[in-house]
């Protein structure tokens, strides 16, 4: 046998060995989707395998490679496959298995990567960011208010490979919303892709909801009575998070107008008007942001504003307490150097005298800063 020949024997070995490994990743455990826990409970990071033929789920199909050869054998139909945090040892068989790019499988297993498309050949990579709302009683300087992950989907003509980042954003509910309606999901791959688009677009439109609640509270507490003494720190925070939110939000702009409008090979047309739809809430969901990141600089700049009034006004008082007390120390001072010969000191009314004026000269210097707003 010629060399070139060793080597193709070689590497098929190498490829049916990676297929052997994905196989039993997907054989041994029941097909069920989680909605929380951080890693599997199953073992690995598979969390669920499902091949689908007109818009209906199969039944059964526990091995990812038949799956995946039966709907290549058809011509017809797809595989979903779910997976959570992969490692590069758990992927690799997935990737020969489908022809992934090595890019595309690098920015999948270590995560934290921008919102972006990106075509190698037939297959498309799509990231999202993912949000929630964390829920606290109080807003306060450390409190987190937005948490983050990603969905990572590569999508070709008979398949969808999804992979989650995250403590949040399961795809379990999308996945039996999607089974609810054959219509949709024969349309293939790109209607799962659609969905998933709309469900993380969906969340953004919740999360700027409930952030809108905690800056109209930031306000309240800023223009109240006392609002020159609200924490600022409050303020700084909700930026803060507002910035990480921004993150997820914006660069995505820019993915889902070319899914909404550019020729796409495995976006049907049907399916691009879907995204027109997605990319309305994405924009509003933009706006929102930036008006509240606006807002928030307002409501900063109004309450250091407040703080300079404050601190004007408490000046003006000490300045004005001190004018009054300035009158009686300049008597006393006067008349306590203790010369021999000084008017009236000796007088039998002289101190009531002192008193009297004293007394007076303060109560008219008081009414009057009183009556200009000093005190």
């Amino acid at each position: 046998m010629s060399m070139a020949g060793n080597l193709r024997k070689v590497r098929g070995l190498s490829r049916v060995g990676g297929l052997r490994k994905v196989a039993r990743l997907t054989r041994r455990r029941p097909r069920v989707d989680l909605s929380h826990p951080a890693r599997s409970p199953l073992g690995s990071s598979v969390v669920n395998c499902v091949t689908y033929r007109d818009g209906v789920r199969e039944p059964g199909g526990s091995d990812l490679v038949d799956a995946v050869e039966r709907v290549r054998k058809h011509g017809d139909g797809f595989v979903w496959l779910g997976l959570h945090e992969p490692t590069d040892r758990e992927f690799v068989g997935i990737a020969e298995l489908f022809d992934l790019h090595p890019l595309a499988v690098e920015d999948a297993v270590e995560a934290h990567q921008r919102p972006k498309l990106e075509r190698y050949g037939e297959t498309l990579f799509a990231v999202f960011k993912t949000v929630c709302y964390v829920e606290h009683e109080q807003l306060t300087s450390t409190s987190e208010v937005v948490n983050t992950g990603e969905i990572m989907a590569f999508v070709g003509r008979d398949f969808v490979i999804t992979v989650r980042h995250g403590r949040h954003g399961s795809l379990g509910p999308l996945r039996e919303e999607l089974e609810s309606d054959p219509g949709q999901l024969a349309k293939g791959p790109a209607a799962v892709l659609h969905a998933i688009a709309d469900h993380v677009v969906d969340d953004y439109l919740t999360v700027t909801d409930a952030v809108q609640a905690d800056i109209d509270q930031v306000e309240t507490d800023v223009f109240a009575e006392n609002g020159a003494r609200a924490d600022p720190g409050r303020i700084y925070q909700l930026k803060r998070e507002l910035l990480e939110l921004k993150r997820a939000v914006v660069p995505l702009a820019r993915p889902v107008e070319d899914l909404a409008t550019r020729p796409i090979r495995v976006v049907d047309p049907q399916i691009q008007a879907y995204f027109r739809d997605v990319l309305d809430h994405l924009m509003r969901a933009k706006e929102q942001i930036a008006s509240f990141d606006e807002l928030l600089n307002s409501i900063l700049q109004a309450h250091l504003a407040q703080v300079t009034v404050a601190q004007n006004e408490d000046m003006r008082k000490i300045t004005a307490w001190a004018a009054v007390i300035a009158v009686p120390t300049m008597v006393c001072g006067v008349y306590g150097m203790n010369f021999d010969h000084m008017p009236e000191l000796r007088w039998r009314f002289g101190y009531p005298l002192v008193i009297g004026v004293i007394s007076i000269a303060c109560l008219a210097l008081y009414r009057g800063f009183r009556r200009n707003g000093w005190l």
